[in-house]
């Protein structure tokens, strides 16, 4: 038996109490997550397993006799969200999911003025996107994803996507199929490339992916799954869904081995390989995956199960689509007969044009009702519930997606998805079942993620009252003019549907109005400094999450800016104006300096944790620049057309990056008004496209600098810009 194995039945062993008395495992879990996120006050809590008169979760909170604040619950995650209820909205403060950030309370706790009750109005409470594994977590440590699941707990999130690690049980697999090491280990993309591996979107893109990282992924899943389900949680793991290696195709020249679709651009080097679920291969690799799985990080008889996200089938017949579905759960409870299958509903949308209501239909009747599951994955735009006869019977959970690539830039309709949660929960349809979000990248706001899932509570307050406290809990005090800001934010800001953007300062400049239309705005400019201006006249505050809030406001203000600007200067290069020229590329090198100084107010905003975390992962120098470049590679040049997709304005990226390709872009311009030659966009791409390859492979350090006081600096930059 393999040490990682004895590993995981000592965990198992470990929680045997869970399953004797499961009261005692709750308290203690509950009790655990409160010493580690406010060791100093674990006394002043008591915590009791009380008995729910109603099927749902429930908690109630009131102060006790003896001084402490009393929480009970039916389990330890709906104790949890009684938790996060008395730090929101009585000790004013917000826990982070970032793993460096102390929970700020009063050193004596205050008291609950009248006893809470809540419920919980939906079963399952989803989280996470496979995409957040590559745009966000690749290089998370334990620590790191220990306060992740905290946060997850507290927010009442009982059902994570839990996708870590699986390359351990393919190499496992595949090297019992006859591959070599290295033809496993090619075949795997890096790391910050896996979850579009996993999606059966890409092959061998920055791969051969290191061996020392499928053991260290394997040990972190490992206690990232015993954390969770002693938290009351259900990860949802990954079953096979026919994505194969191509060297298995000519292993096995008989089998039913078909190309998927071409993605994202990508050549056919990359291209995924799909096994027919009829194929005798397909039900041999399904138990083979399961039970390694199993062995390894056991099971909640839940699966992911996506064959076709974001690419074609091999056919297109409603009858093959209704066979394909049957045949892969039938593999799958051949080995877990108690088995669900979940499935992402991304590629209905996606793919709009192709699939149709009787495609839809094929694919989720193949399957008996109840036994597949369906994420509606972007409700805030397209609820799919409302066009697809709910699903056809399927159970589904409404998802809240929010944003895209990890894209660092103020968006997402969060008051109008509330409403449309609430409608879709007020139609009391049974087979919804869950709300959830699946956010591509964790970004800095976590507002609306909160704001969603604190829905599926019955002691969830207005909107109105729920935005004033979150004001009074990011500075740790109520500020009316802070309370203002949010409230323009959540009525007038946050009105426009998520979409792969960001601020024009990272996209690579293109002339004309084509990235305009990105970075297309539907809120007043205006609107938006104003609560700059808001926020900026509170009183001195130094707290992460007031930080967050200026950092983020403030630049969107200047890519607002940047973007006039740059319309400005495109107009002087038609009117070969060079003096206007000149003062507005000046201007917008100036508004870029700015930027990168107002970022470097917190290290999330920076570049250097991410570049610093990915070499961390490696073992020798040869490690960790591979790590280094794959994670320059992904929020730059991405790979295929998704160039600039995972865009972040991070300090450091913007000096080093940024400035490079738009200072080309300014001096093209205005040589080309010098000397009257026309201005050459194709020479100026391949030029950029030159940098930009050399900057995804250097090894250089990026010194980030440090700006000290946020606040001051964004009062600075209001004054200098005449906000």
């Amino acid at each position: 038996m393999s040490a990682a194995k004895k590993l995981f039945l000592l965990g198992c062993l470990l929680f045997i109490p869970f399953y004797c008395n499961a009261e005692d495992q709750d308290i203690v879990s509950i009790k655990a997550l409160v010493s580690r996120i406010l060791p100093k006050h674990e006394s002043q809590f008591e915590f009791t397993k009380s008995k729910s008169k109603v099927k749902a979760d429930a908690f109630t909170l009131e102060s006790g006799k003896d001084g402490r604040i009393h929480i009970a619950g039916n389990n330890a995650n709906s104790m949890a969200v009684a938790l996060n209820y008395y730090l929101n909205n009585y000790c004013h403060t917000t826990v982070s999911w970032y793993a460096e950030v102390p929970v700020v309370v009063p050193d004596k706790l205050p008291g609950v003025p009248t006893l809470v009750k809540s419920n919980a109005k939906v079963e399952r409470r989803f989280f996470l996107n496979y995409c957040t594994y590559g745009y966000t977590m690749p290089f998370f440590s334990w620590k790191e994803w220990e306060r992740l699941i905290d946060w997850m707990a507290l927010n009442g999130v009982n059902m994570p996507l839990a996708i870590t690690g699986q390359e351990a049980v393919w190499y496992a697999v595949w090297e019992k199929m006859g591959m070599s090491d290295s033809e496993i280990r090619s075949y795997f993309t890096g790391p910050t490339y896996l979850p579009w591996n996993r999606m059966a979107n890409i092959d061998k893109w920055n791969g051969p992916l290191p061996m020392s990282w499928l053991e260290q992924q394997k040990e972190l899943q490992q206690r990232i799954l015993l954390r969770e389900r002693s938290l009351n949680m259900k990860p949802v793991l990954p079953a096979f869904s026919g994505h194969v290696p191509a060297k298995l195709k000519e292993l096995y020249p008989q089998a039913n081995i078909k190309y998927l679709g071409r993605w994202a651009g990508f050549s056919d080097n990359y291209r995924c390989h799909f096994l027919n679920p009829e194929d005798p291969l397909f039900a041999k690799i399904q138990k083979m995956y399961l039970e390694e799985q199993k062995a390894l990080f056991g099971t909640d008889h839940i699966y992911g199960i996506d064959p076709f996200n974001e690419v074609d089938p091999p056919s297109w017949k409603p009858e093959y689509l209704k066979e394909i579905s049957h045949n892969i759960y039938r593999t799958v409870t051949s080995v877990d007969p108690g088995a669900e299958w979940m499935q992402m509903s991304w590629m209905f949308y996606h793919n709009k044009k192709q699939w149709t209501p009787k495609r839809i239909k094929a694919l989720l009747t193949g399957v008996s009702r109840g036994k597949m599951s369906l994420l509606d994955y972007h409700c805030e735009n397209v609820e799919l519930w409302k066009t697809t006869n709910n699903f056809y019977g399927q159970p589904y959970i409404w998802c809240y997606l929010g944003n895209f690539g990890g894209n660092t830039t103020i968006t997402g309709n969060v008051k109008e998805s509330g409403q449309r949660l609430n409608e879709a929960l007020n139609k009391k349809n049974k087979n919804l079942i869950g709300i959830g979000s699946t956010l591509e990248g964790l970004d800095v706001i976590q507002f609306p993620y909160e704001y969603i899932l604190t829905q599926a509570w019955t002691a969830t307050p207005a909107d109105k009252e729920w935005i004033d406290n979150l004001a009074d809990r990011h500075v740790g005090f109520s500020s009316p003019k802070l309370r203002q800001a949010w409230q323009i934010l959540f009525n007038d800001i946050y009105t426009q549907i998520p979409r792969s953007l960001g601020i024009l300062p990272a996209l690579r400049p293109i002339l004309g109005k084509y990235q305009e239309r990105r970075t297309e705005i539907t809120y007043p400019t205006k609107r938006l400094e104003e609560v700059w201006k808001l926020m900026s006249d509170v009183s001195e505050c130094d707290r992460n999450e007031y930080q967050l809030d200026l950092i983020a406001v403030g630049r969107q203000v200047l890519g607002n800016k940047f973007l006039k600007l740059k319309l400005e200067l495109d107009s002087c290069y038609v009117n070969k104006d060079l003096v206007g020229l000149q003062r507005t590329g000046n201007t917008m090198k100036e508004v870029l300096v700015d930027l990168d100084y107002l970022t470097a107010g917190n290290s999330r905003c920076s570049i250097g944790k991410w570049i610093d975390d990915a070499r961390a992962y490696g073992n020798n120098d040869l490690e960790k620049a591979y790590y280094e470049k794959n994670a320059r590679n992904l929020i730059t040049t991405w790979g295929g057309s998704l160039n600039d997709y995972a865009n972040r304005t991070w300090s450091g990226l913007i000096r080093t990056y940024y400035v490079r390709r738009w200072s080309m872009y300014i001096d093209e311009l205005t040589a080309s008004v010098m000397s009257g030659k026309p201005f050459d966009q194709q020479q100026l791409d391949k030029a950029i496209g030159e940098f930009e390859q050399n900057w995804v492979n250097s090894t250089e350090k990026i010194d980030c600098v440090e700006t000290s006081h946020v606040q001051q600096f964004c009062r600075y930059l209001i004054q200098k810009y005449g906000i």
